[in-house]
């Protein structure tokens, strides 16, 4: 039995008068491993962040594991990594140790500690990530690609149920990124993490992805790559060419 994870049901939302999203609707169950692409302002991150309760839609619902955004409390079973992280004070006295093990207190109770015991699982994600030789040096000190995969480690630091990612490999050297992607679906077929991934690369993601949904303020496509390869109304919109480019269904 399939479980939802999140569903939307006939949302929009505007911008003073302007229509940014509109009358979407779609379920995402437990396992998937979601693309979102769709051109420069589609509404992708919008979306986002209405799903996640920082915007408030004019119309429609959402529910997150069968909640409202306002009503549910467990947010340490989401990961969620913004495309620009202005919550973040890269002059913050801590070390890139501290900052990807800070992702472990949503789950601490009073008093929120950091234990040994957690070191392990921090160590597992430098490794991942590459990070090896900036571990112990402070955050500020990083560049901006340095910075991203730190943030990325803190959003998988709790193994969340629901990962969310807004264009993480946007500051990834092509070497890093790819092994970043197929630890993404190794998370996603292994402990079945359902993710939803943001991002331009249109031409790459199914290769990692299981489904595509592309936004243009409203939905174009939502679906798996399998109905995308066979679809005539894609056909008609990218063209035969570019949809088996997208799909990475064919030898």
């Amino acid at each position: 039995m399939s479980v939802e994870i999140i569903s939307v049901n006939s949302l929009s939302l505007r911008y003073n008068s302007l229509e940014v999203l509109s009358n979407l609707s779609f379920t995402i169950t437990a396992g998937d491993f979601i693309g979102l692409v769709g051109p420069n302002g589609s509404g992708k991150t919008t979306l986002i962040k209405t799903i996640l309760g920082l915007l408030t839609p004019v119309e429609g619902s959402i529910s997150l594991f069968g909640l409202s955004p306002q009503d549910f409390k467990e947010w340490h079973r989401i990961g969620y990594l913004p495309q620009k992280f202005t919550f973040f004070n890269p002059f913050f006295p801590a070390t890139v140790r501290e900052v990807i093990a800070s992702g472990l207190l949503s789950m601490k109770g009073f008093p929120k500690r950091i234990k040994k015991s957690d070191g392990l699982a921090v160590e597992r994600l430098i490794h991942l990530m590459e990070i090896e030789e900036i571990k112990d040096k402070l955050i500020g000190e990083l560049s901006g690609g340095q910075q991203q995969r730190v943030l990325v480690a803190r959003a998988l630091i709790n193994e969340p149920d629901l990962l969310i990612l807004d264009e993480p490999s946007a500051a990834l050297d092509p070497e890093v990124r790819e092994k970043f992607f197929h630890f993404l679906q190794k998370l996603n077929q292994d402990k079945r993490t359902t993710i939803m991934l943001i991002t331009h690369d249109i031409g790459g993601i199914g290769q990692y992805a299981s489904k595509l949904l592309y936004l243009d303020r409203k939905i174009i496509f939502y679906g798996s790559f399998e109905e995308f390869c066979t679809s005539q109304d894609m056909g008609s919109y990218f063209g035969e060419f570019s949809q088996h480019l997208i799909c990475h269904r064919h030898v």
